[in-house]
C-alpha cells in the first residue's frame, strides 16, 4: 500500500453507509470490575455489524467498468451483508457465496438487501473457493472479507472514532479476531497516535489462528475451527492482517464458550442489546484482564463487533452464561440412600438457590445426584464442595466437564450395565437433515446403546453416543471414526458417565 495506513484510514469512504457508533460506558461492568469500561457499539450499524465499513471503502474505489460487471464475496454472514448493502448503494450487482452452516437470519438479511446468495460448502474456505471461481469465470471483482488494504482501512475508522470519542488515556483496546482485518485496521491507527495503548486481540479457544500464527512467526492453518462464534470462525488469517498484527498487536487472549456466553449476558445487562458470540469476545477477555489487574484505575475499551444471532441460540447461551462467570456450580454428590437424606443434603446447601437436581434410585446403599447451585464465584464453589466432603458426602466438581454440561445433565436417570459399551461425543455441521446424515455415517457393524442429541440453535450439532464395541474390534472402530471425519472425543472414562450412565 503506497499510502500509510494512518492516511488511508483518515481518507476512508465509509460514512455513506456507516454511522459513527457510540462509545457506551458500561456502568454495571465498570462498577463490578473497578475500571472505566467502554463498549464500542458496532452492533448498532445498519446491518448490526462493523463489516459494512471495509466492504464499502473497498468497493467505492472500484472503476466504473468493474462496478458495471459486479462483485462477488464469500462470507458466513456479516461481511455478506456489508457487501450487499454497499452494492445497493453503488448500484452494482453482488453475488454472495455462503457456507451451509450460515445462520438463516444472515442468509435472509443478505437476500433482503438485493444480493444473490449461493450456498456452497461446509466452511468459509469452501465458500471462498467457489466465490473465486465465480470471480474468474464471470470477471467479477472479489471483495475479500479481511485480506485487502482498503477493507482494513475501512475497519480502521473504528480506531479513529475511539480515539476521537475518548480523550483520556486508554489502557487497552480489546478486539475480536477472525481473519484479522478489524484488529489490523484499529491497531495501525491507534498505535500511530497512542503507542502506549495496548492492543489485545481475542479469539475463541477453538478458533485461534492468529494466536498460533503469531507464536509460530508464520501463518498457521487450523485443521479444525470451532463454530460457536461463527463471525470469527476462520481457519487462516490474512497475509496483510498478519503482517500488521506482528507489528502492532501487543497480546492475544483466548476465551472459552462459557466465558463468551457470560459476556453476552453482561452486555445485555448494561445495554439491553443481544450481541452475537463473536461480538462478545472482546468483553469476555476484558473481564479476565481486569480481574487480574485489581487496584489499577484505568479505561478499557471493548469492540462489540456485531449482533446477528439466531434467536434459538439464546437458550444455549442462557444455559452456559452462569457457568462462564462461575456463578453456578455443577457437581455430582454421593448421598446415603435412605429417607431424609435429600433434606439433609439441601440443608448443607444452605440458602443458596438450587438450579438443578437430577436423581434416580440405582444402588440400595447410596445415591449419586447431579446438582446445580447458584454461587457468587469460584471460591464459594470450592468452599461449598469442601463443606459437603467434611459432612461425609463426597463430591465431584463438573463445572468444567463438557460432556456433563452438554449431555449428562439431560440423561441422569439411572445407570445401565451395557456390555462392551464405549462412549463418544461428536460434533457435526448443523443443517436440515444433519442428524440423519450423521446416523447414516455410523457403520451398522456395532449396536448403538445410548444416544443424546439436543438442538442448541448453534452451527454445530452435538451428540453423545454409546456404542457396543468388543475389545477385539476397537482398532477397526477407531478407523471407522477416522473415515467419518467428524470431530469426536472418547468419553468412556469420563467420571460423570461412570457415576450416572455407565455400569
Amino acid at each position: 500500500m503506497a499510502r500509510s495506513y494512518l492516511e488511508a484510514i483518515l481518507e476512508a469512504r465509509v460514512y455513506d453507509v456507516a454511522v459513527e457508533t457510540r462509545l457506551h460506558e458500561a456502568a454495571l461492568l465498570s462498577e463490578r470490575l473497578g475500571k472505566r469500561i467502554l463498549l464500542k457499539r458496532e452492533d448498532s450499524q445498519q446491518i448490526f455489524s462493523f463489516k459494512l465499513r471495509g466492504a464499502y471503502n473497498m468497493m467505492s474505489r472500484l472503476s466504473p467498468g468493474a462496478l458495471r460487471r459486479g462483485v462477488v464475496a464469500a462470507s458466513a454472514g456479516n461481511h455478506a451483508q456489508g457487501v450487499a448493502l454497499a452494492a445497493h448503494r453503488l448500484s452494482t450487482e453482488a453475488t454472495i457465496v455462503m457456507p451451509v452452516t450460515t445462520p438463516q437470519i444472515k442468509v435472509d438479511a443478505v437476500c433482503a438487501l438485493g444480493a444473490t446468495v449461493v450456498i456452497e460448502g461446509a466452511s468459509y474456505d469452501d465458500a471462498e473457493m467457489k466465490a473465486r471461481h465465480i470471480a474468474r469465470t464471470r470477471k467479477l471483482s472479489f471483495v475479500h472479507a479481511y485480506d485487502d488494504p482498503d477493507v482494513i482501512a475501512g475497519q480502521g475508522t473504528i480506531g479513529m472514532e475511539i480515539l476521537r470519542q475518548c480523550q483520556h488515556p486508554i489502557g487497552a483496546v480489546f478486539v475480536p479476531v477472525g481473519g484479522g482485518g478489524l484488529i489490523a485496521g484499529i491497531a495501525a491507527y491507534v498505535k500511530a497516535l497512542r503507542p502506549e495503548t495496548l492492543i489485545v486481540g481475542v479469539e475463541p479457544t477453538d478458533a485461534n489462528a492468529m494466536q498460533r500464527s503469531l507464536h509460530a512467526g508464520r501463518r498457521i492453518r487450523l485443521a479444525q475451527v470451532g463454530q460457536f462464534a461463527d463471525g470469527v470462525a476462520v481457519g487462516q488469517v490474512g497475509v496483510e492482517p498478519f503482517r500488521l498484527a506482528r507489528r502492532f498487536v501487543d497480546e492475544m487472549m483466548l476465551v472459552s464458550t462459557d466465558e463468551i456466553c457470560a459476556a453476552m449476558k453482561d452486555v445485555f445487562e448494561d445495554t439491553r442489546a443481544i450481541v452475537e458470540p463473536s461480538g462478545a469476545l472482546a468483553v469476555a477477555a476484558l473481564k479476565r484482564y481486569a480481574e487480574h489487574r485489581q487496584g489499577v484505575s484505568e479505561t478499557l475499551v471493548a469492540v462489540i463487533s456485531g449482533a446477528n444471532i439466531n434467536f434459538d441460540r439464546l437458550r444455549f447461551v442462557a444455559e452456559r452464561a452462569e457457568l462462564g462467570d462461575q456463578r453456578e456450580a455443577v457437581f455430582a454428590a454421593t448421598i446415603p440412600e435412605r429417607p431424609g437424606s435429600f433434606k439433609a443434603f439441601c440443608r448443607l446447601i444452605g440458602r443458596r438457590n438450587i438450579t438443578e437436581f437430577n436423581y434416580r434410585v440405582d444402588d440400595p446403599a447410596e445415591a449419586h445426584v447431579f446438582v446445580g447451585v447458584e454461587v457468587h464465584d469460584r471460591l464459594e464453589t470450592e468452599r461449598l464442595l469442601a463443606s459437603l466432603d467434611r459432612a461425609g458426602l463426597p463430591t465431584l466438581d463438573l463445572s468444567d466437564n463438557e460432556m456433563a454440561k452438554l449431555h449428562g445433565r439431560h440423561l441422569v436417570g439411572g445407570r445401565a450395565r451395557v456390555k462392551d459399551e464405549v462412549l463418544y461425543r461428536f460434533e457435526f455441521p448443523e443443517r436440515p437433515g444433519a442428524l440423519m446424515d450423521f446416523l447414516d455415517s455410523l457403520a451398522e457393524t456395532w449396536n448403538i446403546s445410548l444416544f443424546h442429541y439436543r438442538n442448541h440453535g448453534a452451527d454445530y450439532g452435538r451428540v453423545l453416543v454409546g456404542i457396543q464395541v468388543p475389545s477385539t474390534e476397537r482398532r477397526a472402530f477407531r478407523s471407522s471414526l477416522a473415515r467419518i471425519g467428524y470431530a469426536n472425543w472418547d468419553e468412556s472414562r469420563n467420571p460423570a458417565y461412570r457415576l450416572f450412565l455407565g455400569g
